[in-house]
């Protein structure tokens, strides 16, 4: 299911043994256009820090509750390497946080978060698990170590989706629009979609493009290009912010454009038993 990412702006994030805090912030892997972190304001419990929480120990949200269940105690997040969120995150530090919690390096694997293909496949008591930690620490020191001198000087491509709002996006024949969301996969935390407010061009309606149709993002002038005309956007499926975007909508729009969906792939990415169940 896709939820726009305002859907959970400023929910509380639940640990085991209480708060943690509540989300400000996504940042988001501009390779694969995947989440890969939470910004979280802790609030006074921590002294207003700000920390990363990795959607690996986000559980089901809770909607009536505007909450999101992780797999962490408050003890973990307090001891949590410090990374200063209003500065880009490099590799080394993405390295100290993903090794202290025992995440696999996202970078590496074969999935879109490591050894794993979504969040949700990550073992339950991954971090919480003693034991898991202490076979972690003993065998894979050496492999951190190894891994910060490799990866010392990589741009890990983490962008702020705060910062991304109000991106202008052109057509292969002018402006469409700019950026005012995003439409996230419940259960990968893929940006399967950018909502696109097209009121100074198309007054009154919003449209939606998959990544995977740009031409080209310029960070620097916070532009994106994308490989379709102005006519073909205002003759795709009207989006509605107000309606739940449903597959039939996906399969229609990516017939528009003329596109093969990113659901068969999933399809056959998921576990036998799972296929036949039902």
């Amino acid at each position: 299911m896709l939820h726009s990412l305002k859907d959970l702006d400023h929910y509380t994030i639940e640990a085991s043994d209480g708060d943690i805090g509540h989300v400000e912030d996504f940042y988001f892997d501009d390779l694969v256009w995947v989440i890969r972190y939470l910004v979280v304001e802790t609030g006074p419990w921590l002294a207003s820090r700000k920390v990363l929480i990795s959607p690996q120990a986000i559980r089901h949200p809770n909607w009536s509750e505007q909450t999101l269940p992780a797999v962490l105690t408050r003890e973990q997040v307090r001891n949590s390497p410090d990374i200063d969120t209003d500065k880009p995150i490099s590799r080394q530090h993405e390295i100290q946080y993903l090794g202290y919690y025992g995440y696999p390096y996202y970078w590496d694997g074969v999935g879109i978060f490591g050894g794993v293909m979504a969040p949700d496949m990550f073992p339950i008591g991954g971090p919480d698990n003693s034991s898991e930690r202490e076979v972690y620490e003993k065998t894979n020191l050496a492999t951190e170590k190894a891994e910060q001198s490799r990866q010392r000087d990589d741009d890990p491509h983490l962008r702020s989706c705060e910062a991304v709002i109000g991106y202008h996006v052109h057509a292969t024949d002018g402006e469409i629009g700019h950026i005012q969301g995003f439409l996230v996969d419940e259960a990968s935390w893929a940006i399967r979609y950018l909502i696109v407010n097209t009121s100074n061009w198309w007054l009154g309606h919003q449209v939606i493009i998959a990544p995977q149709w740009f031409k080209d993002v310029n960070w620097a002038e916070q532009k994106i290009s994308v490989g379709l005309n102005r006519q073909s956007v205002m003759d795709s499926p009207i989006y509605d912010s107000a309606l739940a975007l449903n597959r039939k909508i996906e399969k229609d729009l990516y017939a528009h454009y003329q596109r093969v969906g990113y659901w068969p792939e999933e399809l056959a990415q998921e576990p036998e038993h799972s296929r036949t169940e039902g």
